[in-house]
């Protein structure tokens, strides 16, 4: 019994790990080859798989790109650091860092908003995700943004959540207006949405 269950755990570990790969690999293809170019096939011969022995770790093709996601959205919130207790500062620049990145890997916006399209769908493995990532992201904004205003940083006049719902809104909005024209700077315009915000609490006019 007991090296019965050490072997499985064994294996489970073993999957893990693999399936890790597969979405680490996943992401660097996509970046890369861009999403168009990067199928199941290519995905799962950049890890030594066959196409089935690929998806046996995640189902089917929507559900391992959804996870291709969840893996970028993983990547994203180490480089924001410990999200406890963020305050606005460091919220403004991991979102003006993670957008500027989001213009270096195209591939990846456009899974991104292909994927967005078809979260719509109840049915789609997608529709899950992003009712998850939106209020995780708005989990993290939110308590910043209330600090701000009460500090007089931030315009008192959008509640924290309508705001926090507006931040994430521009960010994914910018992603299909970058490509149907790469020449939007993304993070500036993030950037200049901040300083816009607290421009008006100061009763300023924001340049």
């Amino acid at each position: 019994m007991g090296q019965s269950g050490s072997g499985s755990r064994g294996s489970y570990a073993k999957g893990v790990a693999k399936r890790e790969e597969i979405l680490t690999r996943a992401l660097e293809v996509i970046a890369r080859e861009g999403y168009r170019r990067a199928s199941v096939k290519e995905l799962a011969e950049s890890v030594g798989l066959s196409q089935a022995g690929l998806l046996h770790y995640f189902g089917t093709k929507d559900e391992l790109f959804v996870d291709i996601l969840r893996k970028r959205d993983e990547v994203d919130a180490a480089r924001l650091g410990p999200l406890d207790d963020i305050d606005v500062d460091r919220l403004r620049d991991g979102y003006v860092g993670i957008v500027r990145h989001n213009g270096q890997v195209p591939g990846l916006v456009e899974l991104f908003t292909r994927a967005a399209g078809e979260a719509a769908d109840p049915r789609h493995p997608a529709h899950r995700y992003f009712l998850e990532r939106g209020a995780r992201l708005r989990a993290v904004a939110q308590p910043a943004i209330e600090r701000a205003q009460a500090e007089g940083r931030l315009t008192a006049e959008i509640e924290p959540e309508c705001l926090a719902r507006i931040l994430q809104a521009v960010a994914d909005g910018l992603q299909v207006q970058f490509l149907l024209d790469p020449s939007v700077d993304m993070a500036g315009i993030i950037d200049g949405l901040f300083d816009a915000l607290a421009a008006r609490n100061r009763g300023e006019t924001a340049p």
